[in-house]
């Protein structure tokens, strides 16, 4: 099964999630211009304040983007939302600019998980966790 893409409107900031996409070769349009395809960003997260961070916790999982220097949430700036991948299932929490940048999910952490974030400016950032 193809990954769900996300996609952001260059003009107007709409963010959109595909969630089965096709192979047909018209774009995903809006303000009548293609929107960019969003890809997955990754980086060593002690040292980008994009990458989200999970760790165990007793209820389940941890997720804080931004392990040694959280990430801004602004009105300007900010994490939109936050959400773990754990095979089929998906949990996502939306934030707002004055909340913290971090989520707490009743899952826990696993090998093999992903973690994604979708900053308003910087796009969507991953990790995944190796052990």
């Amino acid at each position: 099964m193809k990954k769900p893409e996300v996609f952001k409107c260059k003009i107007c900031g709409l963010t959109i999630e595909v969630l089965t996409g096709c192979e047909c070769p018209t774009p995903v349009l809006c303000c009548g211009q293609p929107m960019n395809l969003m890809s997955e960003q990754t980086a060593e997260f002690k040292t980008e304040k994009h990458v989200p961070y999970p760790t165990k916790t007793e209820n389940g999982t941890k997720v804080v983007v931004g392990e040694s220097m959280p990430h801004p949430m602004e009105e300007k700036h900010y994490i939109e939302w936050i959400e773990i991948e754990n095979g089929p299932y998906v949990n996502r929490k939306y934030l707002k600019p004055g909340e913290a940048p971090s989520a707490e999910f009743h899952v826990p952490l696993q090998k093999g998980m992903i973690v994604r974030e979708f900053c308003n400016i910087h796009g969507l950032w991953k990790f995944e966790v190796k052990d």
